[in-house]
């Protein structure tokens, strides 16, 4: 079964990948998000200069954090499991004079030797088969007082709606088969496993949509999508 949700997960944004840099196509939400997610990444390194810090983007797509990351002088690594994504991505960035080390691979499965200032996890947990056990393993790859950020959704019965029946099925802000919700992760799991590696919970901050506005904002409400982020302490 867990082998058959894999290869679903892979045929789907294989399909899609093609549309990574459409800011109006199937991953139009992801462009709208990119801004936050960087002030998030930036706010959690208390304003200090990204510049020159080893960041490691795991779960990349088409590399919109990663590009992000880069114009702001970061030595970003990032990998992702779809070859097509980071096809796209080297495209991308290559046409954009940007110097991004992309790799193909099966974050659970590979092996990485390389320390970072700097790893990020968006949307990227709720499509693994062992979160835990991944967690676990990638901490060990952190630099001393390096920081972990990662996005996801919570799991209830509110963020059940949310995230499936109205953003993949009613509106069709995300293509449909994207979530399953045996699989989204509450705040408190993720701290219970971090701890346990002498990783502190540094911040956790929902992300919210307004109708009235039609925009995207951080928020005090973690009910549905939320970011957190993670101090290392040897």
């Amino acid at each position: 079964m867990k082998t058959k949700l894999i290869n679903k997960e892979y045929e789907l944004f294989h399909k899609l990948s093609e549309e990574w840099w459409d800011e109006n196509g199937k991953f139009k939400i992801l462009h709208k998000i990119r801004p936050i997610r960087i002030k998030y990444i930036l706010d959690q390194t208390s304003g200090e200069n990204i510049k020159n810090l080893d960041v490691l983007d795991l779960g990349c797509g088409g590399g919109l954090v990663s590009e992000s990351l880069c114009r702001l002088g970061a030595n970003v690594t990032a990998i992702d499991f779809v070859k097509n994504n980071i096809d796209a991505a080297k495209h991308h960035s290559n046409n954009n004079k940007l110097k991004i080390n992309y790799e193909c691979a099966n974050i659970e499965k590979l092996e990485i030797k390389n320390k970072y200032d700097l790893i990020i996890m968006y949307e990227i947990l709720e499509h693994l088969d062992d979160w835990e056990t991944f967690l676990l393993k990638i901490s060990k790859n952190l630099k001393e007082k390096g920081i972990l950020v990662i996005s996801t959704i919570n799991r209830n019965i509110l963020s059940k709606l949310a995230a499936i029946y109205l953003a993949e099925n009613l509106l069709a802000w995300i293509p449909k088969g994207t979530h399953n919700y045996k699989k989204f992760i509450k705040p408190n799991e993720i701290k219970r496993c971090l701890e346990s590696k002498n990783l502190m919970l540094k911040d956790i901050t929902g992300l919210v949509f307004n109708p009235i506005d039609m925009s995207w904002n951080l928020s005090d409400n973690t009910s549905i999508n939320y970011f957190c982020s993670y101090n290392k302490f040897n």
